[in-house]
């Protein structure tokens, strides 16, 4: 088998996803048609459409689009097999239905930001930081019924520096999944289609299983009751986005939602109650619940975001105030 052999179809929707395609289309693969998210209304009153980043790229390649609402949608699933695809391909996109998944000769593989089987859903990357690992990776495995759970085709690992926030493992497993699935295809090549591939069950070491579940608002609140280390990694496996935020109380008990992006580990012991708001020399500190965390980047709701420094400049008596 060559590479000419393969007709693939492409199916991703974030910018993530783009970085994949784009090394398919670069290294003269033949993408038949790319399958996204449908338009989104934006703006204040819903009425502008915008298109996914996969869409952008595609169209500027020439390549069909193809945009179901639900993909188990008779008219997409004909239109899908018309393409004649032998292969698919699947970065940051939905889960897909037998129907769909099944219908190549070669199958279809997933490029996921973990490294598999741990961190199984849909927020690999912001987990991984969330839980402190040193660590992650991306994986290509064959889709089968159950979601992240098929044979493993390939790994490459990537290292979560202890200062590094969720862009930085964000931008390195974007480019660290390109390359993977670049040298999926050619094992699969290589192979005649049917490279070797290892059932996730068999590198299980014993250790818990970490999920990666979807986040929500709710999930980014944080816990003061948490020691300062699991704060520290939470608020980077959550920033730039979503953000990990908390609530700010003044002394008449109003509260402001507070979204934090950077802290800085003080190693100060603090005997006070967690939430406890401490200002020093234009430092902004908050108890955890075994030492002082230091507030680097913040914002305020209404305001941007900002330095802790200039934030406490434009603050009167904070010191009255405290988190929860």
């Amino acid at each position: 088998m060559t590479k000419n052999d393969l007709r693939i179809v492409f199916m991703g929707t974030p910018e993530f996803a783009v970085e994949t395609l784009q090394a398919l289309v670069e290294n003269d693969y033949n993408v038949v048609a790319v399958v996204t998210q449908p338009d989104k209304p934006v703006g204040r009153h819903q009425t502008e459409m915008q298109p996914s980043e996969v869409k952008k790229y595609a169209l500027e390649h020439g390549l069909p689009v193809l945009q179901p609402e639900k993909m188990k949608d008779p008219t997409f699933v004909e239109q899908l097999r018309s393409y004649e695809a032998n292969l698919q391909v699947v970065v940051a996109f939905r889960m897909l239905p037998e129907v769909v998944w099944a219908m190549p000769e070669y199958g279809t593989f997933n490029v996921h930001a973990a490294l598999l089987p741990q961190y199984r859903g849909a927020a690999p990357i912001n987990w991984a930081v969330i839980n402190g690992e040193t660590e992650t990776g991306v994986t290509t495995f064959f889709l089968d019924h159950d979601i992240d759970t098929g044979r493993i085709i390939a790994k490459k690992t990537f290292a979560i520096p202890d200062e590094a926030d969720v862009e930085y493992v964000y931008d390195g497993l974007m480019h660290l999944g390109a390359a993977l699935c670049l040298e999926t295809l050619e094992a699969i090549i290589a192979a005649d289609g049917h490279p070797i591939s290892i059932p996730q069950d068999s590198v299980l070491d014993g250790s818990a299983m970490k999920p990666a579940p979807k986040i929500f608002k709710e999930t980014c609140e944080i816990d003061w009751t948490m020691n300062a280390k699991r704060v520290y990694d939470f608020v980077r496996g959550l920033s730039p986005y979503p953000g990990a935020w908390t609530m700010l109380l003044d002394a008449t008990g109003k509260t402001t939602v507070l979204k934090i992006y950077k802290t800085r580990k003080t190693g100060r012991p603090v005997q006070q109650p967690v939430g406890t708001i401490s200002v020093e020399q234009k430092t902004f500190f908050i108890a955890a619940a075994d030492e002082w965390l230091e507030i680097v980047e913040l914002q305020l709701a209404g305001k941007k975001r900002m330095s802790a420094r200039d934030f406490l400049n434009g603050m009167k008596q904070l010191g009255d105030c405290h988190v929860k």
